[in-house]
């Protein structure tokens, strides 16, 4: 990946978490947080990866941005000076969760050993 498109995909990332904490009305009590963003490298399109505390709800909140990705696409294209703005879909994080889930199994090891 170019170091331009990582910058991109930075841009992006910082922009997009700005308008969901503004303007998205997320669940009482969730968290919800965008973890990255993988641009194609003409920039159509993207990735936006979320991730949801508690998972319960993670497909309703990413439902509903998927539903007001035309609003969010919106805001996005006001705030960002480029030429081509990638045209967003947004999907669950699966590394966090492996994450979580690689670190419960250690943490069980380790009192196994205790």
């Amino acid at each position: 990946m170019s170091r331009r498109i990582q910058r991109v995909n930075q841009l992006i990332k910082r922009e997009i978490s700005q308008v969901i904490l503004r303007e998205f009305e997320a669940p009482k009590d969730v968290l919800v947080t965008v973890t990255r963003v993988e641009t194609t490298p003409d920039l159509r399109q993207g990735r936006v990866f979320i991730g949801v505390i508690p998972e319960e709800n993670k497909d309703k909140v990413i439902d509903s941005l998927n539903k007001k990705v035309y609003f969010l696409q919106q805001k996005i294209n006001k705030r960002l000076k480029m030429k081509n703005v990638p045209k967003m879909r947004f999907v669950e994080e699966k590394r966090t969760a492996e994450a979580a889930r690689i670190e419960r199994v250690l943490e069980g090891l380790k009192n196994e050993g205790e």
